[in-house]
């Protein structure tokens, strides 16, 4: 038995050895206690997807989008989740960040079931709800399209913004007649039943000649640290790869993820299920880098100074 020992070590992969001695290095994220990308992280971390591409996960949970955004401006953790046009600001001031791609879901537009609005054009004169703030990515793009058929949402609509709860809460009360919000909040809506999206997303992108399958939010790293830590970097995405794949072809994965959901009822769970699988970015490509500086473009960044393709990260073959 010995002898086979003796034989059996050296054919283990560097790695397994890195991580039979501990000796693996660390990649620290911080992420929202109950974000949608915890769930892919959680996931990683229980499959052990992270060790097998030899370096370690290591999660900061906080409560907030400010306090994430802190712990990776201010160095004590290596990564975080952020949209594109906070990683485009950073470039602006002056402290670029590498942009790994995490979800193409850039929002939902819902209505009640038995709403009449199906169009763009039918949203003239309702009462609109918006999450984000008028700097929110699909209130953007829905004015985009809307003024390339001649209507001008801010005069011909009653606008509201807040938070996307209260939001949600005002349809149902029928305060308002449409809601432009993020897609969790939409799924949830949508899970409960009675509500329906006015139409998708995806159709302003093609509207604008946009590819419909943009990253529009990423996990974001110091561009200056990134550059250290290729490898490491390339480990991280393998696994992330590996983590949204099993994700996608097997539901029964999920199950353990209810709690880091809030344990919603079967229509809700499964409304953010297909939703998160729904928005795995597809590879990055030039065409897409380029798409993604048009969408910086027209949610108001100066074209002469956009994140260039290099902050971009794209999968090495």
């Amino acid at each position: 038995m010995m002898l086979m020992l003796l034989v059996a070590l050296p054919a283990l992969a560097p790695d397994a050895r890195a991580a039979e001695s501990g000796d693996l290095p660390v990649l620290s994220i911080s992420v929202l206690q109950f974000g949608t990308a915890h769930w892919e992280l959680d996931h990683l971390l229980h499959q052990g997807l992270d060790r097998k591409q030899g370096y370690r996960l290591e999660l900061t949970p906080v409560a907030n989008l400010p306090a994430s955004r802190l712990a990776v401006t201010s160095g004590s953790v290596n990564g975080a989740v952020a949209d594109l046009l906070w990683a485009q600001a950073r470039y602006q001031s002056g402290t670029p960040y590498l942009y790994l791609p995490f979800s193409s879901q850039i929002g939902d537009i819902v209505v009640a079931d038995s709403s009449a609005i199906q169009s763009v054009a039918d949203l003239a004169g309702k009462r609109i709800g918006v999450a984000g703030g008028p700097d929110s990515k699909g209130w953007i793009l829905l004015q985009k399209v809307a003024a390339q058929q001649g209507l001008n949402l801010s005069d011909s609509a009653d606008v509201q913004f807040a938070a996307p709860p209260l939001l949600n809460q005002a349809l149902k009360r029928g305060q308002l007649d449409v809601i432009v919000t993020y897609w969790h909040f939409a799924a949830r809506l949508k899970g409960e039943g009675g509500w329906r999206s006015a139409f998708r997303m995806a159709d302003l992108l093609a509207a604008l000649n946009l590819d419909t399958n943009l990253p529009v939010l990423g996990y974001v790293f110091p561009a200056s640290w990134a550059r250290e830590h290729r490898s490491l970097l390339r480990r991280f995405a393998g696994s992330l790869r590996e983590a949204k794949a099993e994700l996608a072809d097997d539901a029964g994965y999920w199950e353990r993820l209810r709690p880091l959901m809030g344990n919603p009822g079967e229509g809700i769970f499964g409304a953010l299920r297909d939703g998160f699988v729904a928005g795995t970015p597809a590879p990055q490509t030039d065409q897409r880098t380029a798409d993604l500086q048009r969408l910086l473009v027209l949610t108001g960044a100066a074209a002469d100074n956009l994140m260039p393709a290099s902050l971009f990260y794209r999968s090495e073959p």
